[in-house]
């Protein structure tokens, strides 16, 4: 099967949902008697990241995930004001169309973010439905030791525009060698590429990148959600990633108590992706006794 078959069964296994005008592809499987798992995608990809994994998690869990607005197979408005808030409002609102009470979170990089808003919430008894645990994947949960490449440093920037619609497939596959190990395969470079492209999401990078802000701004919101929680957490971090790997696990050890942390030498920064066995076995373990 070559990467553009494997796209396009990804997204045929799939089906959408309309959410403020815009289709929202949503991909679920698994029995629906059996616990619910969300897997929330980083940036600046989307929900086909968790292919490696898929098969193993909908013979555990009734596996729910998407493509969030400006990602992937989702539409990727230009005059919508993208923010952290709204993607978690997003989710409640799939959640809830699709009857879902309780669950446990997956998420990476972007997809942390999100889960720490959403544990707020449920921590002010503001969400709708219970999380019952989160384990996260390499991503910034500390604005102080997120440490972004220069190409998002610069999409960030008010250059951010240019800098989108120059960017290529050659620029981008090495960003993403620079992050990861060598164990990330060129077919799901290809996809990452192939998925961002999809209608012209560079034009959008720059609005999306605004959650590195968001994330120094709302630090003291998301950080305490760490700290307060009783939750079941679990951090799954491939610690040669530049942007997020030994340095964010030791904060991570410093100011949360009771850290769990499961380290993967020789990974990087798309630990799903590059290590698949080794995350689906971090996750398991903490799965089955939480």
């Amino acid at each position: 099967m070559t990467q553009l078959d494997a796209l396009t069964a990804w997204h045929v296994a799939g089906g959408s949902f309309l959410w403020r005008g815009n289709d929202i592809f949503v991909r679920s499987g698994g029995s629906e008697d059996k616990p619910v798992l969300l897997l929330i995608h980083g940036f600046p990809s989307a929900s086909y990241d968790w292919h490696p994994l898929w098969d193993r998690l909908i013979k555990r869990f009734r596996v729910i995930t998407l493509d969030m607005l400006g990602f992937g197979f989702s539409d990727k408005p230009e005059d919508f004001d993208y923010s952290i808030n709204a993607q978690a409002n997003l989710i409640e609102t799939l959640l809830a169309g699709m009857e879902v009470s309780r669950y446990t979170i997956l998420a990476h990089d972007y997809g942390n973010t999100v889960a720490q808003e959403l544990l707020a919430r449920q921590l002010e008894g503001k969400l709708r439905g219970r999380i019952e645990g989160i384990c996260f994947l390499n991503g910034g949960l500390f604005p102080e030791t997120h440490r972004p490449l220069l190409a998002q440093k610069l999409l960030a920037s008010p250059l951010g525009g240019l800098v989108a619609r120059l960017m290529s497939q050659g620029r981008f596959s090495t960003n993403l060698r620079r992050i990861c190990s060598d164990k990330l395969h060129a077919d799901d470079i290809l996809a990452l590429w192939q998925l961002l492209e999809l209608n012209n999401g560079r034009r959008v990078m720059p609005k999306l990148i605004h959650y590195m802000e968001e994330r120094r701004k709302f630090r003291e919101r998301w950080v305490s959600a760490l700290q307060k929680t009783t939750l079941p957490m679990r951090v799954i971090d491939g610690v040669i990633d530049p942007i997020s790997g030994e340095h964010m696990v030791q904060r991570y050890e410093e100011i949360v108590t009771h850290p769990d942390v499961v380290r993967l030498a020789d990974v990087g920064h798309y630990p799903h992706l590059e290590a698949p066995d080794q995350v689906w076995e971090a996750f398991i373990s903490w799965a089955r006794k939480d």
